[in-house]
């Protein structure tokens, strides 16, 4: 059974889309916490100041840092767009939701998508008598039945896909309402919808994706952050304009005296195209050096969690699902598997336990991080050079389908260490005394290497036999 609509007593336990719901009545699930995920698109371990002391202030997200835990080994399933963002809203690996692939109607990849029987964190909200809305970029298919209004949302504004596919234009709940979209105001826009979704919905919980575009390609800020400069102050410009909407949505949260009642999750959905910042890590957006799949998070929970706290165990974007579930008091149905856990215990520094986390690239796994080891279970990309002179981005400003300012970075700034050649096949690295991936200690250590391949093939083994 899926409920659309939170506007009735739920006197029993029901079931919505294979998960079951505590029998508990929205009267009382009024109580329970507001949700809102701050997701930046493309934006890099290395971007804001709280996690790289070399890099622009941001003080409003380095303040939600402060007022609670900081995760400095976080990762995402694959370090590219769509898969990434289906795994963090269904809990579930992309072997497993089938999402594998980036969707780009300018490339004619037209007819994938996440498909209807997979159940979302917002199907589970909404049938918990929560208000959600999702802002900005949705990436799981575009076309009508992949919508988010398909998939758990009340309410939906935003583009789509990425903001360098054309055509470029916004939708709100099934309609276009942009045809031509001036990506200077994207940041400015996507707050405003914000920040009037969250005071319309001051007392009931609610649920808000505030889904930034940026800081993927095209860069663009508005007037109040950038005039004009190189492609580096663009980049700057972009990330305060985001610090500043990461305080814009903290404030209205204090002003209406709901913020120690609000979980807040900031991430990034992968790791920085050119022009970003790395923070020393190895690779870039598209390589599953950690570069491109280790990302910046952070959880806030006034109520329940610490200040201040740093959590080093790795972790990855399938745990939100689980852990915010439990928060809530919504219970999954273990017939559905997820590949995430609940770690509320790691959260508070009660545990350091959490089980190996994978990444991929198209379809199959490349990598392997248990403790502070990392295994390359495939031959990793190396880089190569670029010739500059003919190099020229297809999908860039154009002034007309794509508009946004002309100072775009360019492979000249590459984000992070460039990957070298190693030798070898499998590549064994300890990344806590190599953290940019330099050394194979396969030899030294080959039972590490031999214990990592024995839990990937059993990784597998679950998913070609989830029962």
């Amino acid at each position: 059974m899926k409920i659309i609509s939170g506007s009735f007593l739920l006197t029993t336990s029901l079931v919505t889309n294979g998960f079951l719901l505590s029998g508990k009545s929205v009267s009382l699930a009024a109580k329970n916490p507001n949700v809102i995920i701050i997701l930046a698109d493309d934006m890099g371990y290395g971007e804001i100041s709280c996690y790289n002391k070399n890099q622009i202030q941001t003080p409003n997200i380095d303040a939600l840092a402060d007022k609670g835990v900081r995760f400095t080994n976080f990762y995402v399933p694959t370090p590219y767009s769509a898969p990434s963002r289906a795994s963090l809203l269904t809990g579930r690996f992309p072997l497993r939701h089938g999402m594998v692939q980036n969707p780009a109607p300018d490339a004619g990849i037209n007819n994938i998508g996440l498909k209807a029987s997979e159940v979302t964190m917002a199907e589970l909200f909404q049938g918990a008598g929560y208000r959600t809305k999702c802002i900005g970029k949705w990436h799981l298919g575009h076309k009508p039945e992949y919508f988010p209004v398909k998939h758990g949302f009340d309410e939906y504004y935003g583009i789509l896909y990425s903001n360098d596919m054309r055509p470029v234009q916004i939708i709100e709940n099934m309609d276009t309402v942009e045809h031509k979209v001036d990506q200077r105001l994207l940041t400015q826009k996507y707050t405003a919808k914000a920040l009037n979704f969250i005071e319309s919905n001051q007392h009931s919980p609610f649920f808000l994706y505030l889904a930034h575009a940026m800081p993927h390609k095209p860069l663009a800020a508005s007037d109040n952050f950038y005039s004009q400069g190189n492609s580096k102050e663009l980049y700057n410009s972009v990330i305060k304009e985001l610090d500043w909407s990461t305080g814009e949505v903290v404030n209205a949260l204090k002003k209406l005296g709901i913020l120690d009642n609000t979980i807040i999750i900031f991430m990034s959905d992968n790791g920085p195209w050119y022009g970003g910042n790395t923070g020393g890590l190895k690779g870039m957006k598209a390589t599953n050096w950690e570069g491109g799949i280790r990302v910046p998070f952070i959880i806030s929970y006034p109520k329940e969690f610490p200040q201040q706290k740093k959590v080093e165990t790795p972790c990855w974007s399938l745990d939100i699902m689980p852990t915010l579930m439990k928060l809530t008091g919504i219970k999954t149905n273990p017939e559905i598997k997820l590949d995430g856990q609940n770690i509320s215990a790691i959260i508070k520094g009660k545990s350091d336990n959490h089980s190996p986390v994978f990444s991929m690239k198209d379809t199959t796994i490349r990598t392997i991080r248990d403790g502070k080891w990392k295994l390359f279970l495939k031959k990793p990309d190396f880089y190569r050079e670029i010739n500059l002179t003919n190099w020229k981005d297809e999908r860039g400003p154009d002034g007309t389908t794509i508009i946004a300012p002309f100072a775009q970075a360019t492979p000249a700034d590459y984000p992070g260490v460039k990957p070298g050649r190693i030798d070898g096949e499998m590549l064994l690295f300890d990344l806590e005394n190599d953290p940019a991936e330099s050394i194979d200690v396969s030899d030294k250590y080959p039972q590490i290497k031999k214990d990592l391949i024995r839990k990937y093939e059993k990784y597998m083994h679950s998913i070609h036999n989830p029962l």
